[in-house]
């Protein structure tokens, strides 16, 4: 028994007693009548009482594709014949945006448009037949070739009769009326292009479901139940990534490859992902009462859209630490957005208890509450509990009645609650007396002992110098301390705004002692802004006197409510609009300044918003951090190889100190070598998915040479088709837009050490499980066995010339980084990864090529370089089995624990 065969034989014993039965669905799909439509080009689909099986049991499918999970209709909807054309395209979006696809056929499938285009196409077919548009949003982005990047406040309304794309339970339930791939455009016949819709003889009236090319539907990526929901129409937003579902397959795939449960491509896709072989179809119809699933696994048939993302908050708040707290009405529970995670989702956190005006702690990690409300008498209770999805660490104050919770931090440094006993109407002067305003310590996760401050409920805020506290519900009330004096001492109340009515005051924390309220449309707010406007129509603002000193109106067909200042943030403010019928529809973000608003989420009823962004502090390393840059290794608007190098750094950082030998390379080293079943070096796989020359040249250079300094070995993959990327395949839009390694370059890559403080700081950075699409976590990056799958090649290999600027750029960085390690005094082992072995039957090296004749002159070049060889692939005459794959390029983790005992004996031989 030769060495493979030995590591063979040993990793099958221990996965014989893991196998199981995969099982099958439980679930069915409803044969339907699919009939000729009024509407042009489209076919009605009588869906009411129909079901589709969305997803699958069977255990080689990815895990966002599992389990299989019912979708119910209780309508009927429209769908086009076939996928848009070019023709329709251009037609239709040209005039409107200048998008004009170069087309050599009207009559091909309309593609390598965005998500983005084609919700613009659906709208503007929509507005070109008098009906409304289903998808709403506040701005739009375009990129050179004027394709839509991003639509900021996107928000989508399946309540709208209009023209739409379909939800993936709709195109699952048309597309299984006549599922045949093998009857249709795939790799076995297309010869690898596009062809004119409708052309394949199929029995069905729909065209080219499963072939041709693949689909952009209308939902969310989320995840699946083993359970049934009516008129499902996917995740209630896209988490990390923004991760949408892609239908069917195209004329680059194999027809074995192409399912009815597949949600996607090979990598992440993003509303804004293009590609020559996806396009879409239309659909048209509202939904009724659509249900939204998300990854609490709770059907809901309202959601919380969030409108903002992490990039806008920072432009307009000038901090990646961001978070949005408030109540979900409908639930009575706090819900909140944590943009800092990386997490573009509303988190809510599940409770019996009625939570009113949420107010988030300094540090950002707890939030206050209380079950009494403003204008409303009666006893309050107080809580706390960690800012996180479990609500965790919930204490009470154990006081007879507490209101209004609002956190601050005192001279001291002690962090306190100032809270009253009753926030109800304080018109009556007597009733009002009969109230106080109390402050409580809060450390270590406990109160301390309440401190009366003064009588009235002066819930609006105190002062930082306790000079001035203010309340408004229904008159503007204020406590005046003298001159050198404090509130708790003696001091004047008082009564602003000519005692006219008022609400939702709320008292600057940035020590200008502005109050900011609303009114009723009163005489002295008409008279200082000039005009006319209705009841909570004007955000008005009140010097330290009470004097008006300034007004913001509130967007057409909107009122303000629930108005608060930001903390640390001199001109901004949060507040909710509410529409004509009364329904805190949107949290809102207004610059005081120049009074731009800015949307931030969208619900039903969504209350009492805090939005509470990190603060510098007096601590010479967190100024010198810059703590909303230092460490934040991940952002949600980069494809999830950012999420990969976040892990990674937070791992290079903690084990700086004790790494001898190291990898560098793509998701084919990620994946091949796991780092924990290293025996013979303190190995640290710093490999990630898509990896390019100049990532690994940079992490090697900048991080790898001024840290690692026990390093010996340095494990580097050679695969030929990643010399052929360009800046911004994978490396460019890594350090344009992931903050954190600008920042280490700017601070020289502590050349000089790192603090703890920034170790805190990397740790604190997003990771974000649920950003990603393959089915492995962050903790082994390891994969399940698929098999090779196909052995497509996606690239034109014709073009892949070691002349190109790209090809000459990369193979000298691979040539330094040979040269800086050899100078360091590096053992350098060059490792090529294994690859589908049905390559040899084709011109290519692989999946992304070169030609095979290419491949071999650029590795006989590398061996000439005296380094240590490793040769997984061999040319494709590895002996890597189907089973020890997870697809063409990857390993399983059975085929990752053979290759990895290949390398630690290969270690072993280099001592």
């Amino acid at each position: 028994m030769n060495r493979f065969d030995f590591f063979l034989a040993f990793i099958v014993s221990i996965f014989a007693c893991s196998c199981s039965d995969s099982g099958t669905d439980s679930f069915s799909t409803s044969h339907v009548d699919v009939a000729a439509d009024s509407l042009p080009g489209m076919l009605k689909i009588n869906a009411s009482q129909a079901s589709a099986v969305l997803g699958t049991n069977a255990e080689n499918a990815r895990t966002d594709e599992q389990p299989a999970m019912q979708a119910n209709f209780s309508y009927d909807f429209s769908m086009s014949r076939h996928e848009a054309t070019c023709g329709e395209f251009n037609k239709l979006m040209k005039p409107a945006t200048g998008l004009a696809l170069d087309c050599k056929n009207d009559s091909l499938p309309a593609t390598d448009v965005s998500y983005y285009d084609a919700v613009l196409f659906a709208n503007e077919r929509s507005k070109a037949e008098g009906f409304d548009t289903a998808y709403v949003y506040s701005s739009a982005d375009f990129d050179a070739e004027k394709h839509c990047t991003n639509l900021g406040g996107f928000v989508f309304h399946p309540e709208v009769r209009a023209y739409r794309l379909p939800t993936e339970a709709e195109w699952v339930l048309a597309a299984s009326q006549n599922w045949n791939p093998e009857n249709s455009w795939t790799a076995e016949n297309s010869d690898y292009k596009l062809h004119p819709v409708c052309r394949k003889k199929e029995s069905g009236k729909l065209c080219d479901m499963a072939g041709n090319a693949m689909e952009w539907v209308n939902d969310w990526l989320g995840i699946f139940r083993n359970t049934t929901v009516l008129n499902y129409v996917g995740a209630p937003d896209g988490g990390s990534l923004g991760q949408r579902v892609l239908k069917g397959g195209s004329y680059r795939n194999g027809a074995a490859s192409i399912t009815l449960y597949s949600r996607g491509d090979v990598y992440a896709v993003v509303s804004s992902t293009r590609a020559d072989y996806v396009g879409f179809r239309l659909a048209f119809g509202a939904i009724p009462d659509a249900v939204w699933m998300g990854n609490d696994g709770q059907a809901k048939v309202s959601r919380i859209a969030p409108l903002a993302n992490i990039s806008m908050m920072h432009s307009l708040t000038g901090s990646y630490k961001v978070k949005l707290a408030f109540r979900n009405d409908e639930s009575g529970n706090i819900a909140f957005i944590d943009y800092s995670s990386g997490v573009l989702s509303v988190i809510e956190i599940e409770d019996n208890i009625d939570a009113f005006h949420p107010d988030i702690s300094p540090n950002g990690k707890k939030v206050a509450f209380c079950t009494g409300l403003e204008s409303i008498s009666g006893k309050s209770a107080l809580y706390v509990r960690d800012l996180n999805a479990s609500g965790s660490n919930l204490v009470k104050l154990d006081v007879e009645s507490a209101a209004i919770p609002r956190w601050r931090v005192l001279a001291n440094g002690d962090t306190v609650i100032v809270y009253v006993t009753d926030a109800g109407n304080n018109k009556d002067e007597s009733a009002f007396k009969s109230t106080s305003t109390w402050q409580v310590k809060f450390s270590n996760g406990r109160f301390g002992k309440p401190e009366k401050l003064f009588d009235g409920a002066y819930h609006g805020g105190v002062s930082e110098d306790n000079a001035l506290a203010v309340s408004g519900a229904r008159l503007l009330r204020a406590r005046i301390a003298k001159s050198g004096s404090t509130v708790m001492q003696k001091a004047r109340d008082s009564i602003w705004y000519n005692g006219e009515q008022a609400c939702n005051a709320s008292l600057a924390k940035d020590g200008s002692k502005r109050t900011l309220f609303l009114d009723f449309a009163s005489k002295t707010g008409r008279e200082f802004v000039g005009n006319e406007y209705g009841t909570h129509e004007r955000l008005l603002v009140a010097d330290s006197s009470g004097r008006l000193i300034q007004s913001v109106p509130a967007p057409s067909g909107y009122a303000f409510d629930h108005s608060e200042w930001i903390s640390g943030k001199n001109n901004f403010a949060v507040a909710t609009l509410t529409n004509v019928n009364g329904s805190h529809t949107k949290i809102v973000l207004v610059n005081m300044g120049d009074r731009n608003i800015v949307e931030l989420a969208e619900g039903s009823e969504i209350w009492h918003p805090c939005l509470w962004i990190k603060s510098a502090t007096s601590s010479a390393d967190d100024v010198l951090l810059s703590l909303d840059s230092a460490g934040v290794y991940y952002n949600e608007k980069v494809w999830y190889n950012a999420l990969e190098l976040r892990v990674k750094m937070e791992n290079f950082w903690n084990r700086r100190n004790e790494v001898t030998a190291v990898g560098l390379g793509s998701s084919r080293m990620m994946f091949g070598m796991y780092e924990k079943n290293v025996k013979n070096e303190n190995f640290l796989n710093m490999a990630y998915s898509a990896a390019d020359m100049r990532g690994m040249y940079y992490l090697f250079k900048n991080y790898i040479l001024n840290h690692l300094e026990n390093l010996k070995v340095l494990v580097i993959e050679m695969s030929p088709d990643l010399l052929w990327y360009d800046r911004g395949t994978s490396w460019g839009p890594i350090i344009d837009g992931v903050p954190g390694f600008k920042f280490d370059e700017d601070h020289s890559f502590w050349v000089d050490g790192v603090s703890q403080e920034f170790l805190e700081a990397v740790a604190e950075c997003p990771k974000p499980q649920s950003a990603l699409q393959h089915p492995y976590n962050l903790d082994d990056f390891l994969l399940p066995s698929r098999g090779w799958d196909n052995y497509d090649v996606l690239r034109d290999t014709t073009l892949m010339l070691t002349s190109d600027e790209n090809f000459q750029y990369n193979f000298n960085l691979f040539k330094e980084i040979i040269r800086l390690a050899k100078e360091r005094k590096l053992k350098i082992i060059c490792f090529i990864a294994p690859q589908n072995p049905d390559y040899k039957k084709t011109g290519s090296f692989g999946v992304y090529g070169p030609k095979r004749s290419v491949a071999e002159k650029i590795l006989k070049e590398v061996k000439n370089m005296d380094l240590v060889w490793m040769d997984e692939n061999e040319m494709g005459n590895h002996r890597y089995k189907s089973y020890m794959a997870y697809n063409r390029d990857h390993l399983s983790k059975m085929g990752a624990l053979i290759l990895t005992m290949h390398l630690d004996v290969l270690l072993y031989s280099l001592k």
